[in-house]
C-alpha cells in the first residue's frame, strides 16, 4: 500500500450521533458493572454436540477469582479462529479479554481448523450457523444446576469476533432476523458473507492490516461500507494479515486496548470505554484519528 512506518491507526468515530449499543439493538440496558481491574484467566474445553454431525469443540476462557469462576455475571464474546488455525494460537488476545470482564468461547471449526481431516474452505458458509449453537449451548449451560460457570454466563449480551475467515463468520451472524441478544460484532482481517449486516443495527468495529496480502484491504472496506452505521474502522498501517494480534508486534497494544473498549462499551454500556476509543487507536508515530461515520 506504499506505507512504510510499523503501524498507524484509523478509527471512524463511534459516538457522534449514535446512541450505546443497548438502544442500537433495542432491549433493556445491560445489568453489571465492567470490572475496574484485570482477573486471573481460567480455561476450560467441552464439546458441543458430541455425537452429533457436526461435533463442535469449544475452549473457553473465563475470569476466575480463588480457583473458581470469579463472581458475577460475564457478557460472551465468541471467537472464530481462520483457516488453519486453532483457539489456542489466539490466546494472546481472548486471554486479555477475559481478564477484562468476559467470557470467551472459541470453537474448532469442523473443516477449517488446522487439524481438520477434511479441510474445505468452502465450509465457512456453514460456521455462523455453528456460532448460533454454541450461543444455545452457553444459554443450557448457565442454567445447569451444579455446573461451575451456571449463572456466570449472560448470554444476553453476546459479541461475536473472529480473524479472517473467523471474520466473515462473525459477519455471516449478524443477518436478518438475528437474536438481539447479538450486541456487536468484530471484523479481523474478514468481510462479508451473503446476507451479512441485513439484520437489527448492531455496532461493529473492522480491524485490518493495509498491506494485507490475504484479504485485500478492499474487501474489509466493501464489508464496512456495507455494514453502515453504527461501525468503525481500525487501519493497521503497513501491517499483513494478522501480526498486530501477536503481543509484543507493532499495533497489538492499539487493537488490544480499542478492541476492549469496544467491548465493554457495547456490552457492559461503559460509556468511559467509549470515550476512550479516539485515545486507544493512538500513540507514538501513529496518524491522526479520521473520521468515517456514515451520515
Amino acid at each position: 500500500m506504499g506505507v512504510q512506518r510499523p503501524v498507524a491507526a484509523l478509527l471512524t468515530a463511534l459516538l457522534a450521533g449514535c446512541g450505546p449499543a443497548t438502544a442500537a439493538v433495542g432491549g433493556p440496558p445491560p445489568a453489571g458493572h465492567a470490572p475496574d481491574r484485570p482477573h486471573p484467566v481460567a480455561v476450560r474445553t467441552l464439546t458441543v454436540d458430541p455425537t452429533g454431525p457436526r461435533p463442535l469443540p469449544v475452549t473457553l476462557w473465563y475470569p476466575s477469582e480463588g480457583g473458581r469462576v470469579a463472581p458475577g455475571r460475564f457478557p460472551v464474546v465468541l471467537y472464530s479462529h481462520g483457516l488453519h488455525s486453532l483457539p489456542e494460537l489466539h490466546s494472546g488476545l481472548t486471554t486479555r479479554w477475559a481478564a477484562a470482564g468476559f467470557v470467551v468461547a472459541a470453537p474448532t471449526y469442523p473443516h477449517t481448523n488446522l487439524r481438520a481431516r477434511q479441510f474445505t474452505r468452502a465450509d465457512v458458509r456453514h460456521q455462523p450457523a455453528d456460532g448460533w449453537r454454541l450461543v444455545r449451548h452457553l444459554d443450557r449451560l448457565d442454567r445447569r444446576r451444579g455446573d461451575p460457570l451456571a449463572g456466570h454466563l449472560d448470554v444476553d449480551r453476546v459479541a461475536a469476533a473472529g480473524h479472517s475467515a473467523g471474520g466473515f463468520t462473525t459477519a455471516g451472524m449478524f443477518t436478518s432476523g438475528h437474536s438481539a441478544r447479538l450486541r456487536s460484532g468484530i471484523v479481523i482481517a474478514g468481510g462479508a458473507l451473503a446476507g451479512s449486516f441485513a439484520g437489527p443495527p448492531a455496532p461493529l468495529l473492522f480491524v485490518h492490516g493495509t498491506a494485507d496480502p490475504v484479504v485485500p484491504l478492499g474487501v474489509a472496506r466493501a464489508a464496512y461500507d456495507r455494514a453502515g452505521p453504527p461501525a468503525a474502522f481500525l487501519s493497521v498501517l503497513g501491517q499483513g494479515h494478522g501480526e498486530y494480534l501477536t503481543p509484543g508486534r507493532p499495533g497489538f497494544d492499539q487493537v488490544l486496548a480499542t478492541t476492549t473498549d469496544f467491548l465493554r462499551w457495547t456490552l457492559y454500556d461503559d460509556r468511559e470505554a467509549a470515550r476512550r476509543l479516539p485515545v486507544d487507536a493512538a500513540g507514538p508515530g501513529l496518524t491522526a484519528l479520521h473520521d468515517r461515520l456514515h451520515p
